[in-house]
């Protein structure tokens, strides 16, 4: 993972947003990610640092697997039994190490890839005035992914905590992070938590 912060610093109007770190991806959970444990404690650093700042997303699937559109329903009648109808509701709920920060931390619920596919989180990042979004949390080439083209398109500065992000795929994992320095090292950068929680300044209330 190489240093790719090329603005020093990281301004108070900073959000930090966390993808799906929930039970159901959990180790043991239906849709395993097996090291997402390796990568909480940078991500729980990056919360730390501005709770009221972090956003966590959780993703809910559809009640039954005819409710969302077109492949999508095909998607679910494979995984008919992580639909909201004979899901363990609590699968859904955040693992307690990131529950915690909540609140002030706040929490948006999705039922695509990309945080930005529903309705709640643009609004809020225009009231928290964030300029800069730093990412973590899980799938690295699936949710993650998604969410970080649309905040580039939205013109965000993008930068991905690389040891805070995780998938169940390492082949998926490794190609991203080598595709995001080799594609898109203009606009998203790659970066230790460390190194960010160093450079960022004292966030805004």
């Amino acid at each position: 993972m190489g240093e790719g912060l090329r603005r020093d610093p990281i301004g108070p109007n900073a959000v930090h947003v966390c993808l799906d770190m929930q039970r159901l991806f959990a180790p043991g959970g239906p849709w395993p990610t097996p090291w997402a444990l390796d990568v909480i404690p940078a991500i729980t650093e990056l919360a730390a640092r501005a709770p009221a700042r972090t956003v966590f997303t959780r993703f809910l699937p559809p009640e039954a697997p005819d409710g969302p559109p077109g492949t999508w329903q095909r998607f679910y009648r494979k995984w008919h039994d992580l639909t909201r109808s004979e899901l363990d509701p609590g699968l859904l709920d955040l693992v307690p190490e990131v529950a915690r920060f909540v609140p002030p931390a706040h929490v948006m619920d999705k039922s695509r890839y990309s945080a930005f596919s529903g309705a709640d989180l643009l609004p809020l990042l225009t009231r928290l005035r964030a300029d800069t979004l730093i990412f973590s949390g899980a799938e690295t080439d699936v949710c993650v992914l998604a969410t970080l083209f649309d905040a580039v398109d939205l013109g965000f500065r993008v930068i991905l905590a690389g040891d805070a992000v995780c998938s169940s795929s390492d082949t998926g994992h490794d190609a991203i992070m080598a595709m995001l320095q080799t594609r898109l090292s203009i606009q998203v950068e790659v970066a230790r938590t460390e190194n960010i929680l160093n450079r960022w300044e004292r966030p805004a209330l």
